[in-house]
């Protein structure tokens, strides 16, 4: 079983999701690449969560705030914050939350918070929050270099959000040529870093992302991350509201991609084991895929998912801080170069470890139910449209990728 390492305020929910994605080394498959370099992160000690650091206000006021006097939490558990995180278009509806959530880890030394606008302010905002890490502002093109100097995660939320009528491909031309640079300065100032696509639509923009790395020369598809959090996060939420289940111990894996019929909830793989009719599966399945125009819509033309995609980002750079420092037992959903179809990219339940991408789990997608095997066949022609759409873009000449 997997034992919480964190003291940030998703220790709770980060922590239970682990110990209910733990798999046995038999089942998972293996994933292998051309050997890179060794990640040279710099070295912390984590920190074991104690029944009462899951509040945010215990948080706050308790081990970090003693932390930053005597570097021992009060149960006697060092605190050694090590490592650097960039928001990229930190300054935006998800860059602001996020970055908020992330200063709070007990892991970051360091936080960058980079944007086009408008960031000085966040920075300074953030920086009187009393938690351990430092922040800096990078403004506009002429700093990016700057901002990702010896980075050890990157995180990229920076582009436009979507608006009522607008569907994540609408979104393309625009999200894609601002990944493309970013991913671009990436390569040449932190090639090593772990790289967490949030921009939109991330079926597009993470294939985008590995094309620019690959003729930069720098591509580790261990690194490469499309944060796909949000839907197991709304998976596991909505399943506990429908069962009425503890939702600490709720876990319902999420495979394919991240938009639309591309997102499937394997609601037979659900921990603890639940029954569910076919009118269950039915709304569920649609609900959990159709949740970010709930939002869309219930905000009414002033924005998207912000805060819930925020939560979920920073789960997920939680996850691989834990991961650098050496947890051995961190499982999170991503669409990541994989092999468990015959598509390209695939999201599904991954192992992460010191070096990025250790494993994915072959196991979840055996099994699966008539229904399931029937979605999973349709979604990956939507899928792989989007994929061979973003590898085609980043492949243009700059001219025509502009335009």
């Amino acid at each position: 079983m997997a034992t919480a390492t964190s003291a940030s305020l998703f220790s709770t929910v980060s922590s239970s999701y682990s110990k209910a994605s733990s798999i046995p080394h038999s089942r998972l498959q293996s994933v292998k690449f051309n050997s890179v370099p060794s990640f040279t992160g710099l070295k912390s000690t984590s920190l074991i969560s104690g029944s009462d650091s899951s509040s945010l206000a215990k948080t706050l006021r308790g081990s970090v705030t003693k932390a930053q006097t005597s570097d021992k939490k009060p149960y006697g558990f060092k605190i050694n914050a090590s490592y650097k995180v960039a928001v990229l278009g930190a300054a935006g509806g998800i860059g602001q939350p996020l970055s908020l959530l992330i200063k709070m880890s007990p892991l970051v030394s360091t936080l960058h918070l980079y944007d086009i606008a408008n960031v000085k302010g966040v920075a300074a905002d953030l920086s009187h929050c009393n938690t351990p890490s430092q922040v800096r502002d990078f403004t506009g093109p002429s700093e990016l270099a700057d901002c990702l100097k010896d980075v050890n995660v990157v995180v990229i939320p920076a582009g436009v959000p979507r608006k009522p009528g607008m569907t994540r491909d609408d979104l393309f031309n625009i999200n894609a040529n601002i990944v493309k640079t970013l991913v671009e300065a990436v390569a040449e100032n932190c090639p090593n870093a772990f790289i967490h696509i949030i921009s939109n639509p991330v079926n597009s923009t993470v294939p985008i992302a590995a094309e620019v790395l690959k003729k930069k020369g720098v591509y580790d598809p261990k690194k490469l991350f499309g944060v796909t959090t949000l839907d197991v996060v709304r998976a596991n939420t909505f399943v506990s509201q429908k069962k009425n289940l503890k939702l600490i111990d709720v876990d319902v894996p999420v495979i394919g991609g991240h938009a639309g019929i591309t997102i499937l909830p394997l609601l037979s793989k659900t921990k603890p084991s639940v029954n569910f009719t076919d009118e269950e599966i039915q709304e569920l399945t649609v609900r959990i895929q159709n949740a970010g125009t709930e939002v869309v819509d219930a905000k009414a033309g002033a924005g998207s998912a912000t805060l819930s995609m925020a939560y979920a980002a920073a789960r997920f750079v939680e996850s691989s801080l834990r991961a650098l420092d050496g947890d051995g037992d961190v499982y999170e959903c991503s669409f990541v170069e994989s092999t468990l179809t015959d598509l390209p990219f695939f999201a599904s339940r991954v192992k992460i470890g010191k070096n990025g991408l250790e494993a994915v789990i072959e196991s979840d997608l055996q099994g699966l139910t008539e229904y399931e095997q029937k979605a999973l066949e349709a979604l990956k022609v939507e899928l792989k449209a989007s994929i061979d759409k973003g590898v085609a873009f980043a492949n243009k000449p700059a001219a025509a990728a502009a335009n």
